[in-house]
């Protein structure tokens, strides 16, 4: 079960009732969740990520009754409908008459794990997991369709050849098996720390152990230059990126502990 809800911020009030939930899903499969819930930097909606349901469930992403394989975006502060959230007038299938759900914001994902604002420009970005050969980044906007499972990456998938890519949005960038399988998706840096990095998206693979940074111009990636790698991938394993007050960059993983990411020799 996927299970999103919201609780009262009161640090001096201990309220185990404060808890809403706001939407339920059942999952087909125990995997491709999705991986973030985000507030969007300049309307306050909800945006969620929610992965195709997994195994056997692809089609799901292509499938617009249903919420899997797509960005979500909710208006958690006037619910309606007999719902814990109201739906954004400005939703892509808001108020269709063809059972699309107007939750979605933009759909066509595999399993998007980890998304994120830019907090300068406003662009949402996600990396979007692959399956066989190759591992995307996308900037996602309103009511795009991100091409899974016709595609992965700018390859055909379903059909392997001669699929049509009408309507579908490429990734800005993407990756193959020989630098890593799973891409873990970070942010815009926008800290003072680094500023060789400030602009560039920082980003990473999970099985692998690198992390990047990648340039962007507004139209095309210009340039992909990897950070560091962390050599013992058993002891180490990104899962996630976050970010201070100061807009400085932290890696978290499996081995309880935060980092920082900050400049050495080795950088």
């Amino acid at each position: 079960i996927s299970r999103f809800a919201v609780s009262e911020d009161n640090p001096n009030e201990a309220d185990s009732n404060s808890e809403v939930i706001l939407l339920e899903l059942e999952q087909p499969h125990p995997f491709h969740n999705g991986g973030q819930l985000v507030f969007g930097t300049n309307d306050g909606f909800l945006y969620i990520s929610l992965g195709d349901g997994g195994h056997d469930s692809e089609d799901n992403a292509q499938d617009l009754s249903n919420l899997f394989g797509s960005i979500l975006r909710i208006d958690v502060d006037n619910p309606e409908g007999g719902n814990n959230y109201g739906l954004p007038s400005d939703n892509p299938f808001f108020g269709n008459t063809s059972g699309f759900r107007e939750e979605i914001y933009a759909y066509g994902l595999r399993n998007p794990w980890r998304m994120s604002f830019d907090s300068v420009t406003g662009a949402l970005w996600t990396g979007d997991v692959g399956d066989r050969s190759l591992e995307e980044i996308d900037i996602v906007e309103k009511g795009k369709n991100y091409g899974w499972p016709i595609m992965e990456g700018t390859n055909c998938f379903d059909p392997p050849s001669g699929c049509d890519m009408s309507g579908l949005e490429l990734p800005i960038w993407e990756y193959g098996r020989n630098k890593g399988r799973t891409l873990i998706g970070g942010f815009v840096y926008r800290g003072a720390e680094l500023p060789e990095l400030f602009g560039k998206y920082i980003y990473a693979d999970f099985v692998s152990g690198r992390v990047w940074a990648l340039s962007f111009d507004g139209l095309t990636a210009t340039d992909n230059t990897q950070l560091l790698r962390f050599a013992n991938v058993d002891s180490f394993i990104i899962t996630s990126f976050g970010l201070d007050e100061q807009n400085e960059l932290y890696i978290t993983g499996f081995d309880g502990n935060i980092y920082r990411l900050v400049r050495t020799e080795n950088l």
